[in-house]
C-alpha cells in the first residue's frame, strides 16, 4: 500500500434499505457487519446445541431454528470490541408474528448469553409486561437446561423453579425472571435483559421510565446486551411501544445514523402494502415475507384456515387476527359497535396534508367545536371546501388539562405521543386552551375564509368562556351556531360515512383523530344515529364530534364572507 493510502474503517451501519425486497427473497434482515466471526461463530455454536424441551424428540435448535433467527445471535455475540469490551450491537429489536418461536428463540438467546457470560455474579434478566408471560421464556430456558443429553447443563447450572432463578455454579451469575414494574431494576446492573411482548407495555404510564431505568443500568457493564421481542399491537400503536417501533424502522430505513448501537429487525409488510386498497397484506402468497419460521414452528396452510374463520366472524376479528399473526399494523381500533365511517377512515388520509395547505386550497372553511372539562379534551376541527374538487377536507387540533394525565393514566402514554406529534396542547392553565382556540379561529376569519353567517359550530353547553373570548376578537353573533349535539348529529355521521367511502371527505391522516374515531361507539335510537365513548371516561372523542359540529355548518354549502367587516345578529341553532 502506497502512503496515500486510507484505512479500511469497518462499518458498523445497521440500515437495510433493501428490506422489502429481502422480504419478499427470504433473505437475512441483518446487515454486513464486522464481526468478530470466532465469537459469534461460538455464540452460534452454543446455541445450536439447545434443544427444544417441549416438542417430541426434544430436536437441537441447529434443526428447529432458522438461519435468520442465528444471524442475531451471530450479530449480537460477534459484536464486542476485543480492545474495549464494548458490545456494538447493545440492543435489538426484534418485531415478529406470532407463532414464530420468538419467545423459545428468546429463551435460547438467554441461555447463550449465561453459557458467554464472563462476569462474575453477573444478573440475566427476563423480564415481560405480566410474570406468565416472563415466566414462558423461564421455562423454555430451564427446559433447554434439562435437555441437555450430556449432562453438562445441568452440573453447571443450578434451576431454582421456586425462585425462577438459574445459578451458574461456577461464577455465580443468575439468570432470573421480573415483571414489568418501577422496581424492576432497583439494585440490578445487568448484562442482559429479554423484553418480551413489548406492544403490552403501552397500557403502562410509567413504560418509558422503565425503559429508561433498563437502559442506565447497562451503563456499568459495557458489554450489556438488550433484547426486545414482540409482536404487533392490537390496537393502534402507541406510548413506549411506538416510539420503540418507529425508532427501529427509521434505523432500519436509514434516517437515524449517528450513535446506533439497536439492531432493528422487523417482520413486517412495508406501509404500501398494508394500506392499499386491494389489500395485498391477505394474499397467502405473499405471507412468507413476515413468517421467518415458516415451514417450522409456523405453517402457512393452518394459518389460511384460521384466517379464512377470522374473516367469518367480521372485520374487527380479522384485523385483530391479522395483527398478531401477520404482524399488521392497526390503523385504528375497530370495535363491534363502531361507527361505520372507521372503516374507510384510514384510506382517506393525506400525509403532509397541513391546517396551511387546507386554508390555501379552499374557497370556504367552518369550525366546529366540542368538550372542554377538566376530564375531556377541547377539540377544535376546521372543515374547508376545496375550490376545484369540491372535497371536504379536516384538520384538528386538541388541548387538555394536565389533570386528565394523573386521572387517566391509562391514556397518559397515548395522550403524550399526540402531543409529541403537535396534535394535543397539555395546559396547566386553566384558560389556555380558550385563549388558544379563539385565537385560530381569529386568524382564519381574518383571511375571509368563514362563511358570513354560521361559520363556527358549538355545543350549546358550557361554552360562555369561549363565546366571550371570540367576541374580544370581533367574532360573534350570527357568526356563531350552537350545534345540537346527541342524535341530532345524525346528518352529519351519516354524511361523514358516505363522503369517506367516496373518498370526497379527505383529512391530514393525525394519529389523534385516527384514535378517536376508534373510540367512537355508534348507538341507534329510533331513526337516529348517536355517537358516544366506546369506553367511558378513558376513550376521547371530542375532537371527532367537533368535526361533526363543522360538518353541519358545511352541509348549509356556505360561502367564505371576504374580508369584509359586519354586525351579526342572533345565535341560530341548528
Amino acid at each position: 500500500m502506497g502512503a496515500a493510502a486510507e484505512l479500511t474503517v469497518p462499518s458498523w451501519n445497521f440500515a437495510v434499505p433493501d428490506w422489502v425486497e429481502r422480504l419478499k427473497e427470504g433473505r437475512s434482515l441483518v446487515p454486513e457487519l464486522p464481526l468478530d466471526l470466532a465469537e459469534a461463530d461460538r455464540a452460534v455454536g452454543i446455541f445450536n446445541k439447545l434443544r427444544l424441551p417441549d416438542v417430541p424428540g426434544q430436536p437441537a435448535m441447529a434443526d428447529a431454528a432458522g438461519d435468520w433467527f442465528r444471524d442475531i445471535v451471530r450479530a449480537a455475540f460477534g459484536s464486542i470490541e476485543a480492545e474495549t469490551g464494548r458490545r456494538r450491537v447493545a440492543e435489538v429489536f426484534l418485531g415478529v408474528p406470532k407463532k414464530n418461536s420468538k419467545t423459545t428463540n428468546g429463551a435460547g438467546l438467554a441461555v447463550t448469553a449465561l453459557l458467554m457470560n464472563k462476569r462474575p455474579r453477573a444478573e440475566l434478566l427476563l423480564v415481560a409486561p405480566t410474570q406468565e408471560i416472563a415466566d414462558l421464556a423461564f421455562q423454555q430456558a430451564s427446559g433447554m437446561i434439562e435437555a441437555d443429553p450430556d449432562g453438562y447443563l445441568q452440573k453447571r447450572y443450578h434451576v431454582q423453579e421456586h425462585l425462577k432463578t438459574i445459578v451458574d455454579r461456577r461464577n455465580k451469575a443468575k439468570l432470573k425472571i421480573k415483571t414489568f414494574s418501577m422496581t424492576v431494576m432497583t439494585g440490578t446492573k445487568p448484562v442482559f435483559v429479554l423484553l418480551d411482548e413489548v406492544h403490552l407495555l403501552s397500557a403502562f404510564h410509567y413504560a418509558s421510565r422503565v425503559i429508561g431505568q433498563i437502559r442506565g443500568g447497562f451503563e456499568a457493564n459495557p458489554e450489556g446486551l438488550f433484547v426486545m421481542i414482540t409482536t404487533q399491537s392490537d390496537a393502534p400503536p402507541s406510548g413506549v411501544f411506538k416510539t420503540e417501533l418507529q425508532l427501529a424502522r427509521d434505523i432500519r430505513d436509514g434516517k437515524v445514523t449517528e450513535d446506533v448501537r439497536t439492531l432493528p429487525v422487523l417482520y413486517e409488510f412495508p406501509a404500501e402494502m398494508q394500506v392499499a386498497e386491494d389489500q395485498p397484506w391477505r394474499d397467502p402468497s405473499n405471507w412468507h415475507m413476515v413468517l421467518p419460521n415458516a415451514g417450522r414452528s409456523v405453517h402457512i396452510e393452518r394459518l389460511l384456515t384460521n384466517f379464512r374463520r377470522a374473516e367469518d366472524k367480521g372485520k374487527e376479528e380479522l384485523i385483530r387476527w391479522a395483527s398478531q399473526h401477520l404482524n399488521v399494523e392497526i390503523g385504528m381500533a375497530l370495535h363491534a359497535d363502531r361507527w361505520r365511517g372507521a372503516d374507510y377512515w384510514q384510506a382517506a388520509g393525506v400525509p403532509g396534508l397541513t391546517l396551511q395547505e387546507i386554508l390555501r386550497r379552499c374557497d370556504v372553511v367552518t369550525a366546529g367545536i366540542d368538550g372542554g372539562g377538566l376530564d375531556d379534551l377541547l377539540g377544535l376541527a376546521i372543515v374547508g371546501r376545496d375550490r376545484e374538487t369540491k372535497e371536504w377536507l379536516i384538520w384538528v387540533k386538541a388541548w387538555a388539562h394536565d389533570d386528565v394525565l394523573e386521572r387517566r393514566k391509562d391514556i397518559a402514554e397515548v395522550l403524550r405521543d399526540f402531543e409529541a406529534d403537535g396534535d394535543l396542547v397539555i395546559c396547566s392553565d386553566a384558560e389556555q386552551p380558550i385563549r388558544e382556540v379563539a385565537a385560530i379561529i381569529a386568524e382564519i376569519n381574518d383571511q375571509g375564509l368563514f362563511p358570513e353567517k354560521y361559520g363556527i359550530g358549538l355545543d350549546p353547553y358550557g361554552v360562555a368562556a369561549l363565546v366571550d373570548e371570540l367576541a374580544s376578537h370581533s367574532i360573534q353573533d350570527e357568526q356563531l351556531s350552537a350545534v345540537r349535539q346527541g342524535a341530532a348529529l345524525s346528518p352529519a355521521t351519516w354524511g361523514a360515512e358516505i363522503k369517506l367511502k367516496s373518498k370526497t371527505l379527505l383529512h391530514c391522516a393525525q394519529r389523534l383523530l385516527a384514535w378517536c374515531v376508534g373510540n367512537a361507539k355508534a348507538e341507534t335510537r329510533g331513526g337516529a344515529t348517536l355517537i358516544t365513548k366506546e369506553t367511558a371516561g378513558r376513550a376521547k372523542i371530542d375532537p371527532l364530534v367537533a368535526v361533526f359540529n363543522a360538518m353541519m355548518l358545511m352541509a348549509r354549502n356556505p360561502e367564505a364572507k371576504g374580508r369584509s367587516v359586519y354586525k351579526g345578529r342572533g345565535l341560530l341553532v341548528l
